[in-house]
């Protein structure tokens, strides 16, 4: 008997947890003005704010590796996830641009962050982005079927994955 109690007991929680997981799967990007100060996962520190470098000096800073650990970089959002607010495109001062992942989709952002100033701290990394991949974050960002069409060749690009991103100026 408390053989089938314990079964019936771990059913349920079994149950609710993959219950809850897929409401957090399906859930909007949470709610939220993105005022300066605001952050979302762990908060960028006050030096790390200072310290921030552009893309551009991001760009030297990868040398012969293919990643870069434990770096600020500032910019401008450009988009945010639509569906989730669980990627964001950062706009650096020279006009190009870099996609943004959270670490571990620990956290999501709201779509009030586009058009804001941030430093993100995290991990930078020169990869290959897949034709599907692209036109899977196209699909995201509600991009038309033209430009989702459009996407025929994967793109070597700086990805980042974000510890934390913090609201400046």
């Amino acid at each position: 008997m408390k053989q089938l109690l314990y079964t019936a007991v771990l059913s349920i929680c079994i149950s609710a947890f993959s219950f809850a997981q897929e409401a957090v799967e399906k859930s909007a990007p949470p709610a939220g003005n993105a005022v300066v100060g605001d952050y979302y996962g762990a908060d960028v520190s006050s030096i790390a704010v200072e310290k921030a470098v552009s893309v551009e000096n991001l760009e030297n800073k990868f040398n012969d590796q293919k990643k870069v650990e434990n770096i600020a970089v500032k910019g401008e959002v450009t988009d945010v996830c639509e569906k989730r607010g669980c990627w964001v495109t950062i706009k650096t001062e020279n006009g190009s641009s870099f996609f943004v992942k959270m670490k571990d989709y620990a956290f999501f952002v709201p779509t009030a962050l586009k058009g804001k100033n941030v430093v993100l701290e995290g991990t930078a990394e020169k990869k290959i982005t897949s034709v599907d991949e692209l036109k899977h974050y196209a699909k995201d960002a509600k991009k038309s079927q033209t430009e989702i069409n459009a996407i025929t060749l994967p793109k070597e690009e700086i990805r980042f994955v974000a510890s934390g991103i913090k609201v400046v100026n």
